[in-house]
């Protein structure tokens, strides 16, 4: 029996930028029915591909052999010169500007190495859109059905549970952590349900004795989203997770533009701030949106 075709994707990157590529794992198993596809990044963010049931395995970028595929002429450990030439196609998210990593890959006898740009441009279309490009190569189209669905299995919703999450990359795209504390208030009914993480604690951002998932590991973060009946978030990885896990989302956008970043389902709802600058952002608007996402529920 011939064995079924291997596929590897190589991609490092932030957990939503990760989870932006989970379109091009579902396209490459579409189009390469029954393959074996495998993930090489960083382990805490790319277990999320097997959570979702796109990756049969997942190895780790930081492993120490992995280093020697970057230096000009180093010697590659043999063991994983043989898993890399077992794949039929590799597709590449990595930053190789000397070009190192392709010649390793021709070193070691890599059949199709298709390499993607880890970076997003502004004015090209949805970041999933542009990280699917490349495969037109192969004549493989991210379709809308890739993006506007689920990659986590939706797990028995609680009907008044909401999570808020009060953080993300970066300060510019908070929204006031005291309006945040404010905004929970309005929905005394609900078991409201705060997310932090290192990143958070690191700024000083503590929600008290209130509810707190702090620091899960990110599939387990994923199978408490799925019970949530709503979300409400920033631009961060977590409102990208939050969206492939099914939940109705209302996500406030700074300086960020959503048509670019914006987790693509259609049960995300995104405020942005005209001026770019969140606390801008008028206490009763995003209470208004809030209650819209959290009524449909």
């Amino acid at each position: 029996m011939k064995p079924p075709p291997r596929v590897l994707v190589i991609r490092g990157g932030a957990i939503g930028d990760f989870i932006l590529t989970l379109p091009v794992l579902r396209l490459l198993r579409e189009m390469i029915p029954n393959c074996h596809l495998e993930v090489i990044g960083y382990l805490s963010i790319a277990t999320l591909a097997q959570s979702a049931g796109l990756a049969n395995d997942v190895r780790s970028l930081d492993h120490r052999t992995m280093a020697a595929l970057f230096a000009k002429n180093a010697p590659i450990d043999e063991a994983l010169s043989e898993h890399l030439r077992s794949f039929n196609l590799v597709v590449s998210y990595l930053f190789d500007p000397d070009g190192h990593f392709r010649t390793s890959m021709e070193r070691v006898g890599v059949k199709t190495l298709i390499e993607c740009s880890h970076r997003v441009q502004p004015d090209q279309g949805h970041a999933s859109r542009q990280l699917a490009k490349p495969l037109e190569k192969l004549a493989f189209f991210l379709e809308d059905s890739h993006l506007q669905t689920a990659h986590f299995e939706r797990r028995e919703v609680i009907s008044n549970r909401l999570a808020i999450h009060i953080g993300s990359g970066s300060e510019k795209k908070n929204w006031p952590l005291e309006r945040w504390l404010a905004l929970a208030d309005q929905f005394p009914d609900h078991e409201v349900i705060f997310i932090t993480g290192e990143a958070e604690q690191e700024r000083g951002m503590h929600v008290g004795n209130r509810a707190n998932w702090h620091a899960l590991p990110l599939p387990e973060l994923a199978a408490r989203l799925s019970t949530c009946a709503a979300f409400l978030g920033h631009d961060s990885g977590i409102s990208h997770l939050a969206a492939a896990c099914g939940v109705p989302s209302l996500l406030l956008f700074g300086p960020t533009d959503p048509a670019v970043w914006a987790p693509p389902q259609p049960w995300v709802t995104v405020l942005r701030a005209e001026n770019g600058d969140l606390a801008s952002l008028d206490d009763q608007q995003v209470k208004w949106a809030a209650r819209q996402v959290v009524s449909k529920t």
